[in-house]
């Protein structure tokens, strides 16, 4: 993934997931940064009190002294250990809620962008883009929080370090002690921060090298996950089973699977780390060991020659090779951070989706006697992308309470006059009309609550029937079973024993109840009726249905429609004997 973002927008956007991060769960990096800081400290304080101890013990051995360091030493390290444990369970607790919530920032922007956008291919691939990316390597608005966690450990790492290691270099070695007192001079000390630096250099380096080329694995990483949720869940997939097994495509998966792919043998990922990125943690790992051979042998030194104690040799080495670490390891977060900021970028490209659809303002007239009338006028229709009008010039009007049937051949446009209608898009070219006012003009809210829509391609959710049927879990149970009667369902209805409370599905309930494609389709007319909208459009209504269950919907639909204005698209003719006009669509 390329990324020529400056560094102001790298840390923008950074510092925009952590703050969305947050806003999706309150307290989140605040958890976090306690544990972090408390578990950053705590080896520094183990060590300066480990310390002490020694001192007093390779020195004067005073008993009382030792049980002071003794004590002190146990009451600290419990304090912190028990303050770690708690602020880790309570990212536990958040954990456990995290995933749902980071998603939801997702599902908000779905439901509020504007229906066209949500209908892009474009939108789709950047919705699942962000998801592969999060699932080959956690890139995206995880990585921001861990690598924020990483950071400021780091950086507490490097304080701490830096607060036990200043001794080291301001206590002399003395006078007595010969030749080793020429460790007084400070380019000793420059010396070994030299070696630090061109340890820290090599790390960044390799670091920046390695992240840049993990982010170009990017879109081959991206396409094999496409590759292993196409074939590697077919035999998962319930509705795509029968297919394999009919047609022996479990042949097809063999094949994927035995080809190489960027995470098989040989692919591109194993490549990167039998190749230069194991050259280049060996180079970064093997450039700490020699500086903390240096750390050892100026310390020991010091020692020896009377500078300090010798339990302080093992708080410097620890404190110096603690902070070399911890300053490779800050650059190796800083490069990950431009690596991750080209993730992000196309996590907010999706969440930054402008609305263009006019809103409107006009509140939809609540008309008791149901008269809406509806006129197109001089309509045309191009879906966003495509130079090829799906209508055009359409000019037609409703007759308020009728029926009407729209026929026509495959792709003549039939279901986009109904998206425009329920104003799903906006017209082109033309305007459509209720009550002699452009529907753009009416809250966008209100007039789509005047439509019961019943589509080609609805969805049921795992969820009790009657939730299903009224859309939401508190709902009119004398009304939801009165819209799955008329709908002519009720004769299912009466063999459930658990009635409207019946879970549809087993996804979520073992005992979940599978319907059949008929049932579907009634329980879906259900939720249309059971809106009681003044306009009710059915797409396709018995596609599902055998001929006796058709022939008794159209029987008593126009009881089911009541005073409701009905539209329905049709392939059958027969259909057409129960409308008052039909639209041929060609």
């Amino acid at each position: 993934m390329e990324n020529k973002m400056t560094k102001k927008e790298m840390l923008k956007l950074t510092l925009r997931a952590l703050k969305d991060i947050n806003r999706c769960q309150p307290g989140r990096l605040l958890a976090v940064s306690l544990s972090t800081v408390v578990s950053a400290l705590s080896p520094y304080v183990t060590v300066w009190f480990s310390a002490q101890l020694i001192n007093e013990l390779a020195g004067a051995r005073r008993a009382d002294e030792l049980w002071r360091w003794v004590v002190l030493t146990l009451a600290v390290t419990t304090v912190m250990g028990l303050l770690g444990a708690v602020l880790r369970r309570w990212i536990a607790a958040m954990d456990a809620s995290f995933w749902a919530k980071k998603g939801r920032l997702f599902i908000e922007k779905f439901m509020t962008m504007d229906y066209e956008d949500s209908d892009k291919q474009h939108t789709r691939d950047l919705y699942a883009q962000i998801g592969q990316n999060e699932n080959w390597g956690g890139m995206g608005l995880l990585k921001a929080v861990w690598l924020f966690e990483r950071f400021l450990k780091n950086s507490v790492g490097i304080l701490g370090a830096i607060a036990l290691t200043v001794s080291l270099f301001t206590l002399p070695v003395p006078d007595s002690a010969g030749a080793l007192t020429a460790l007084n001079n400070p380019l000793f000390a420059l010396a070994l921060l030299a070696v630090m630096a061109l340890v820290l250099l090599l790390t960044a380096v390799s670091s920046v090298a390695f992240n840049r080329k993990w982010a170009e694995g990017a879109e081959s990483a991206t396409f094999g996950n496409r590759l292993y949720t196409a074939f590697c869940t077919l035999p998962d997939d319930t509705k795509k089973l029968l297919d394999v097994r009919t047609y022996g495509q479990f042949e097809v998966l063999e094949n994927w699977l035995e080809g190489k792919t960027s995470f098989s043998p040989g692919g591109s990922f194993d490549k990167m780390f039998r190749g230069w990125a194991s050259r280049l943690v060996s180079i970064s790992e093997g450039s700490v060991a020699i500086f903390t051979g240096f750390v050892y042998v100026f310390t020991c030194l010091k020692a020896l020659g009377g500078a300090f104690g010798i339990g302080s040799v093992t708080q410097y080495v620890s404190a110096v090779t603690a902070l070399s670490q911890n300053l490779g390891e800050l650059l190796t977060v800083l490069a990950e951070i431009e690596g991750n900021a080209g993730f992000l970028k196309t996590t907010y490209e999706f969440l930054d989706i402008p609305n263009s659809m006019y809103q409107g303002s006009l509140t939809t007239e609540k008309r008791a006697d149901r008269q809406y009338d509806v006129e197109f006028r001089n309509v045309s229709f191009k879906y966003p992308g495509s130079e090829r009008y799906a209508l055009k010039n359409v000019n037609m009007k409703f007759k308020v309470g009728n029926r009407l049937a729209v026929v026509g051949e495959n792709g003549s446009g039939k279901t986009t006059f109904i998206k425009l209608l329920c104003r799903l898009y906006d017209p082109t070219e033309g305007e459509i009309l209720l009550n002699g006012i452009d529907i753009r003009k009416y809250n966008y809210r209100d007039y789509m609550d005047i439509f019961s829509v019943v589509f080609q391609d609805f969805q049921l959710m795992s969820q009790p029937l009657g939730a299903n049927v009224a859309g939401r879990a508190e709902y009119d149970r004398d009304r939801a079973e009165k819209a799955l009667i008329d709908a002519g369902f009720g004769d299912r209805l009466a063999k459930m024993e658990k009635g409207l409370d019946t879970m549809l599905f087993k996804q979520l309930d073992k005992d979940g109840v599978d319907v059949s494609g008929g049932e579907r389709q009634k329980i879906a007319i259900a939720r249309a009726l059971y809106k009681d909208a003044p306009f009710i459009i059915l797409d396709e209504p018995t596609a599902a249905l055998d001929p006796i269950a058709e022939a008794e919907i159209y029987s008593k639909f126009n009881d089911i429609a009541g005073d409701k204005t009905a539209i329905y698209i049709s392939h059958r003719l027969s259909s057409c004997k129960f409308c008052d006009e039909i639209a041929v669509f060609h």
